[in-house]
């Protein structure tokens, strides 16, 4: 048996009163699942903290530490040494354990948190002894609290003892799973993968719906779709994706509907058939990449007229960001250099070269009521096909 472990703690779920326990337990599953590709383990939680204990020693801690900082719910990490609650055990561990995060510093400093008040020493006392083993262990250390190079951390609670370096950030938010599932409106520009991301960091399991229009749209097109699927997998687990063939409804928006309004009841269209797919998947919300005034159909009049048709909740987690910020996620991410791709999809067909910017309901609906899509709407539904992307 190992005597390393990972502690993995949480922020916002620590928060949550009675029904926490229902959180915790689908952040214990998210991570089994995530695990199995390691190894086995043993989960335990306690006081805000998921205790993951690797059963054989080749298992390689760092590849699992990387890997669950894209698990939603956890806030911090750290590789923690095992130890008796002694400051004998403590201290004769440490100073090996910590040999390779204190032989290229030149300061540090030791900080303890004691959650089992039956422990003899109080913190202070925890520190300052510690504190005066590491020097002697290493004299090329000097102690700066303000502002060290390495933090030792000492953690007392109620089995063992941890010792460990500083906490590495984990993605915060709650469990994926947690708050229901949706279907994003997935694009492949840069924006609703970027929205996928941020709403399963709120604990949404993602779907995704795709528009293709051979031959206007290329093979090419839905492949990079699908790459951006299969990159949003390590932060949204698995994600069933749907590609509806779009092609005989543009080109009947072309010929029948104005041009001016083109995007706006294309937009329309997408959400009634994604309804549908929604309702059929047990999807409860849809989400979009949209951000307020970004481009003419995202305007504040075109979000009116687009959302008149939805009969489901629309979540827009970008909407007030601006395109920097939503870079930014993406490059963090890795959706980015796939987003860039040359490869159009089906929203660049048959583009008005002079849109409404602000369009009236009204005239939207009187645009769009020139031709029944309705059986057009079924035929794309009935014609969906799906796949699933897996983290594995």
């Amino acid at each position: 048996m190992t005597n390393e472990l990972i502690l993995a703690k949480y922020g916002e779920m620590a928060l949550k009163g009675l029904n926490r326990n229902t959180f915790e337990d689908i952040l214990m599953k998210n991570l089994r699942r995530r695990l199995r590709r390691f190894g086995t383990f043993r989960l335990t939680k306690a006081q805000s903290t998921i205790y993951i204990e690797p059963k054989a020693d080749e298992i390689d801690l760092n590849e699992v530490l990387d890997d669950l900082q894209r698990v939603f719910g956890i806030a911090t990490l750290c590789r923690a040494c095992i130890c008796e609650k002694t400051m004998k055990d403590i201290s004769v561990k440490a100073v090996p354990y910590l040999e390779e995060v204190l032989i290229n510093a030149n300061t540090f400093k030791v900080e303890a948190k004691r959650a089992d008040k039956a422990f003899p020493l109080k913190s202070p006392e925890i520190c300052a002894q510690l504190g005066g083993i590491l020097s002697e262990a290493y004299p090329h250390l000097t102690v700066d609290v303000r502002n060290p190079d390495v933090t030792v951390m000492v953690e007392i609670r109620d089995t063992n003892a941890f010792v460990h370096g500083a906490n590495l950030k984990g993605a915060g938010g709650l469990p994926v799973g947690s708050s229901g599932k949706a279907l994003l409106l997935l694009s492949g520009g840069i924006d609703s993968p970027v929205a996928g991301y941020r709403m399963a960091r709120r604990g949404v399991q993602i779907a995704a719906i795709h528009y293709v229009s051979p031959p206007y749209t290329s093979d090419r097109a839905q492949e990079k779709v699908e790459q951006l699927c299969q990159e949003l997998t390590p932060y949204c687990g698995n994600i069933a994706f749907f590609c509806v063939p779009f092609t005989e409804i543009q080109e009947a928006i072309k010929t029948h509907c104005p041009e001016e309004y083109f995007t706006v009841i294309m937009r329309r269209l997408m959400m009634e058939i994604a309804q549908k797919i929604a309702e059929k998947d047990n999807c409860l919300a849809l989400i979009t990449g949209e951000s307020v005034g970004q481009v003419a159909s995202q305007t504040m009049q075109a979000i009116a007229c687009t959302d008149a048709v939805s009969r489901i909740p629309v979540f827009r987690p970008l909407i007030g960001l601006d395109k920097t910020e939503i870079v930014e996620t993406a490059r963090a991410i890795g959706t980015f250099e796939t987003s860039t791709l040359p490869y159009e999809d089906c929203c660049t067909v048959f583009t008005p070269k002079h849109p409404k910017v602000r369009p009236s309901l009204a005239e939207i609906t009187r645009a769009q009521s020139r031709f029944d899509f309705t059986e057009m709407i079924e035929k794309a539904v009935a014609e969906t096909e799906m796949k699933i992307f897996s983290y594995m």
